[in-house]
């Protein structure tokens, strides 16, 4: 299993950059080659500063957003959808059976459901670590094989991001898109760090999640 991972992880990795080979024997090659990178550099770096404004363009319009994490009003955003030859009923329950999420996505650690949950639920609460954040979620919308969205933020303080599923039959498989928005400070922080984290950790866990609902 943990090849496959590896390879769906290695897919996405962030921002490949094409290798540039010196132009050996010939002056300024060295100078061709460095320019080369930088301007590679360059446009991966725009790249990374347009990830939100081209996942709001895409995001999905049928997703129930709560009061205040409305997708135009977010200081943090990330879309991110695929299609998965498997029922959206198999989709289901790989999603909601939480505490297997560390063993087929990298980006889920120590998750811990409380109130003797087995699995995600209506207001159902959970601790766990993602994006190297401890993260306290509350499942806030469950229907089931279709819809799932939580709430989520530091343990103790109010709620900063709102993560959403929607699951769509298509064909023989099924369209899965997640959609986060973040709002405040902290998810400000996080956009000014990096703003395309967000959108490259989702790709990974739809990829996981993907090999893991097809069977491979």
């Amino acid at each position: 299993m943990q090849t496959s991972i590896d390879a769906a992880h290695e897919e996405i990795r962030d921002n490949p950059q094409p290798r540039t080979r010196p132009i050996s024997g010939e002056p300024g090659g060295l100078a061709m080659t460095a320019g080369a990178l930088a301007a590679a550099a360059n446009k991966a770096q725009g790249a990374r500063q347009g990830t939100m404004a081209t996942d709001l363009a895409a995001r999905a319009m049928g997703i129930h957003w709560p009061t205040g994490f409305e997708p135009e009003r977010a200081d943090l955003f990330a879309h991110n959808e695929t299609v998965v030859e498997a029922s959206c009923e198999t989709v289901w329950q790989h999603i909601v059976d939480a505490r297997a999420w560390p063993q087929w996505y990298p980006n889920a650690h120590g998750v811990r459901l409380l109130g003797g949950a087995g699995a995600l639920a209506p207001d159902v609460l959970w601790c766990w670590t993602t994006f190297d954040l401890a993260i306290e979620s509350r499942v806030h919308e469950f229907v089931p094989n279709r819809r799932l969205g939580w709430f989520g933020g530091a343990p103790g303080e109010t709620p900063a991001f709102y993560h959403s599923w929607l699951l769509a039959p298509e064909g023989d498989g099924c369209r899965v898109t997640m959609d986060e928005a973040g709002v405040g400070s902290g998810a400000a922080a996080f956009r000014r760090a990096d703003e395309a984290r967000m959108h490259r950790g989702h790709a990974l866990w739809l990829a996981t999640l993907k090999w893991v609902s097809e069977g491979r």
